[in-house]
């Protein structure tokens, strides 16, 4: 691999957010910029919200391939676009913006990114398929709409009875409308709900934060739950190989996935949106595996 030196035709991607000097964006885009031997390069910018303006103005000025938008902006930088995706309109957020000569359009490859890596390594699509997702925010949304997008027969959501409940189910309501998708959401703690959801699941999916810490789980782990045969089991979470989440539902025999395939393959569809290019998406998992878990 040959490092690209930085000159007066280098064009420039960033990631946008606060905190962000943690994130591993920088490390997978400018790692495919060098293996494909393009001259750009991608930084991390921690920004304000009162900068938030002027630094989206950058994307123009400075003639950027676009950047990533992550938290806390995801939804505030959505109005900044002149277009948006059919999907960041449905989740109300985007994570990437794409400078095309000075037209920019916002996209969200949160839930394409999710779904590309289950078809990848387990050949798996959300169409006829039933979902169980447990979480109401932003990765949860992403990953829900797509699902909904590509002829899920039945998306079950589970989310805790918070201030965010109602409002979450009024999104879901229109989620399910627009795109005529059978969505419902249940109370996370009515465990006898999911009981019955998860007999004729194809898919769970922890989308919350919750396990983050490597000690907790969404859902208990001492037998109240019995997850059927043949049941994928996923993680949004990547920061560790095994979240309690997913030993638990390996005891159980299920296959599992954490998040590391979804941090790269949404970071793949933001590249390709950018340069026209597939990210060398293989090669650069070993390389953050090694990084990450140290394997």
């Amino acid at each position: 691999m040959k490092k690209n030196e930085i000159d007066g035709q280098t064009r420039m991607a960033a990631v946008i957010g606060n905190p962000i000097k943690h994130s591993l964006s920088p490390f997978i885009h400018n790692m495919a910029f060098e293996e494909l031997n393009l001259n750009a390069t991608y930084l991390a910018w921690e920004v304000l919200e009162r900068d938030m303006v002027q630094v989206l103005h950058n994307i123009r000025s400075l003639d950027m391939l676009g950047v990533n938008i992550s938290m806390p902006y995801k939804q505030l930088a959505m109005w900044y676009p002149g277009k948006l995706s059919d999907s960041a309109q449905l989740i109300g957020a985007i994570n990437t913006i794409v400078n095309e000569k000075g037209s920019l359009k916002g996209y969200n490859t949160d839930g394409l990114g999710f779904f590309r890596n289950l078809d990848v390594k387990y050949d798996f699509q959300p169409a006829d398929k039933n979902l169980s997702v447990i979480g109401g925010g932003g990765a949860a949304l992403a990953i829900i709409v797509e699902a909904a997008r590509g002829k899920a027969n039945k998306i079950q959501v589970f989310a805790r009875r918070s201030r965010s409940f109602a409002p979450l189910k009024k999104k879901l309501e229109t989620i399910a409308e627009l795109t005529k998708s059978d969505i419902q959401l249940f109370d996370l703690y009515q465990l006898e709900n999911m009981r019955q959801c998860l007999k004729a699941s194809d898919l769970l999916v922890n989308a919350s934060s919750v396990g983050m810490d490597g000690l907790s789980s969404p859902v208990p782990t001492t037998g109240a739950l019995v997850l059927p045969q043949g049941l994928l089991v996923a993680d949004v979470i990547y920061k560790c190989l095994q979240t309690p989440f997913l030993k638990w539902a390996e005891t159980q025999g299920a296959k599992t996935e954490n998040g590391l395939g979804m941090l790269l393959y949404q970071a793949a569809e933001s590249f390709k949106l950018w340069t026209g290019k597939r990210m060398p998406v293989d090669l650069i998992e070993k390389k953050l595996k090694q990084k990450l878990y140290d394997v």
